[in-house]
């Protein structure tokens, strides 16, 4: 390997490294919240399960929205411009902090909308009781992402991963405390879960805020709140917003074949959801590399380094790929054992679900590699500003050809389940095509566009 292609590659992987393991961490709050509220009963599970659908959708529409900011910073920063880095972050603090407070209000009042889409009413009644408590969380989880924007700009990513890995010890901690009723604490049951959650994420934030504060104090990242910019604020929503419809049009693909599982029975159902688990905890990989990519893509855009956008984003495509390979090679040879992970295979009752969750995970291993390729191109596009002709791919891929071909192979070929998994697999494989092919015709001149 070239030299400067070895040292493309070093530096990714620094910047991508922590933000991997903060991923994880990030998703393993969950993972927790789920083990342990379980521990109240299924129904208590049941409306947290229902109650986190509406915290992640406001969460993630409008973490997508504040996430503009990182590939501005990282433009500014690759052009020596720290003062425009610094005000990026601080428009982006204040947006974050705008859209936090309708995405709380839509959580808190959820409960009727709820019951309005044929929920069973003593979920609501769960849920509500969630997300009351979770929904003061939101302003933090989304400042956090305007602060993460700010690091990550700057390649600066293991602040991140220290404090994605200590809000899971606390989230713990406080889980414990707050559900159970320890330490002399009442004990609150589902609503403890949602403030342990709320609390920490608002640590997490806080924890980044001071950190930016120490690290950067010649920066002024907190100062000149009165000097505004509307010209900034126009650029990063222009930015913004199609990077949160790509993230819905994502996130809303997944999520309907999941109901369409639940159409066939719960054991396609259950299936689903293992395989799913599985195939979201190998994507924490690829989307670490998709975001450092878009790092060092937008720093030599700040450059004017046209070799250098273009080594930096195929280095990732290329990296997220590969990695992603592996991942299928494992789904491909070894079905059962990672299905042996969370069921017991020798256990008769188990035997329907095991069945549906290795077919899944056999086809996931199709599906893998351009999975990687996708979410990194995605991010080499985002480091050059180019979100709006990407969301009509992710638009056309997923909903024109990957749901029409998912439903055409379920009920009219007759494919059952499966072919809702074919449909999945033919997205990415034209989101991944469509997506390269953008970003090789966005470099392919000489000139940074």
């Amino acid at each position: 390997m070239p030299a400067a292609w070895r040292s493309e590659l070093t530096l990714l992987l620094v910047i991508a490294g922590p933000l991997m393991l903060a991923q994880v961490a990030q998703n393993g709050m969950s993972f927790v919240d789920t083990v342990m509220v379980g521990r109240l009963g299924g129904e208590p599970l049941a409306g947290m399960a229902l109650g986190a659908v509406v915290f992640n959708m406001t969460y993630l529409l409008n973490m997508a929205l504040v996430m503009s900011a990182s590939p501005l910073v990282a433009q500014a920063i690759g052009s020596g411009d720290r003062q425009r880095a610094a005000t990026v972050a601080r428009h982006g603090l204040i947006l974050a902090l705008v859209l936090a407070l309708p995405a709380v209000a839509i959580a808190y009042f959820a409960g009727p909308l709820l019951l309005h889409l044929g929920q069973e009413p003593t979920v609501v009644t769960g849920a509500t009781e969630y997300l009351r408590a979770v929904c003061l969380g939101l302003i933090g989880a989304i400042v956090m992402v305007a602060m993460r924007g700010y690091l990550e700009g700057q390649g600066d990513t293991r602040p991140i991963m220290v404090v994605a890995l200590s809000g899971v010890a606390l989230n713990v901690g406080l889980n414990e405390v707050l559900i159970f009723g320890r330490l002399g604490m009442p004990a609150l049951g589902l609503a403890g879960a949602g403030y342990a959650t709320a609390i920490t994420y608002t640590a997490m934030a806080s924890s980044l805020i001071a950190y930016v504060r120490w690290r950067y104090s010649n920066d002024n990242v907190f100062s000149g709140f009165t000097r505004l910019e509307g010209s900034l604020f126009r650029e990063l929503l222009t930015v913004g917003w199609p990077i949160s419809l790509t993230l819905g049009f994502e996130v809303g693909l997944f999520s309907a074949a999941t109901v369409v599982m639940g159409i066939f029975g719960d054991a396609p159902l259950a299936g689903h959801r293992l395989a799913m688990q599985s195939v979201s905890l190998a994507f924490m990989v690829p989307l670490a590399i998709g975001v450092a990519t878009g790092v060092r893509v937008g720093q030599a855009v700040g450059r004017r380094d046209a070799v250098g956008v273009r080594r930096a984003g195929w280095t990732g495509i290329v990296l997220a790929g590969s990695f992603m390979l592996l991942t299928a090679t494992i789904f491909l040879s070894a079905p059962r054992t990672v299905v042996g992970i969370y069921l017991d295979l020798d256990l008769a009752a188990n035997a329907p679900v095991i069945a549906y969750a290795v077919t899944f995970l056999a086809m996931a291993g199709v599906f893998q590699v351009f999975d990687g390729i996708q979410v990194a191109a995605v991010g080499a596009l985002r480091g050059l500003k180019d979100t709006r002709v990407p969301m009509f791919m992710t638009l056309l891929a997923y909903w024109l050809i990957g749901m029409p071909v998912g439903l055409l192979c379920a009920f009219t070929l007759d494919f059952g389940p499966r072919g809702m998994w074919f449909g999945l697999v033919a997205s990415l494989i034209v989101a991944a095509g469509l997506l390269t092919r953008r970003f090789w015709w966005r470099t392919r001149r000489t000139d940074v566009v």
